[in-house]
């Protein structure tokens, strides 16, 4: 079973990343260009794989883009797929 998981926005890295008790599980990573963040790379951890740990990590990632007034460009295949089940942050779309 998975422990406490946390998020944080890594800036210095561009990326969020997501923990399970304090150790690194994943990671959405992105570059920023002016007001769009291009989400080009996300990655779980073998041993965290298969846990749900990918959509709260691209959920957080993407509120914390809107709330920050950015646009997102889905680049990463993961991050693409969230946004089309998730129609709610097709408006963040650059």
């Amino acid at each position: 079973m998975s422990g406490a998981k946390s998020i944080v926005h890594d800036q210095a890295q561009s990326r969020f990343v997501i923990y399970v008790d304090d150790q690194e599980a994943g990671f959405a990573e992105y570059v920023q260009d002016g007001s769009v963040r291009d989400f080009n790379h996300t990655v779980v951890s073998g041993e965290f794989r298969g846990q749900g740990l990918s959509k709260p990590l691209i959920c957080e990632a993407l509120m914390a883009t809107k709330e920050a007034g950015l646009k997102v460009k889905a680049s990463c295949s993961a991050v693409e797929a969230f946004v089309e089940k998730n129609p709610d942050f097709k408006e963040l779309l650059a």
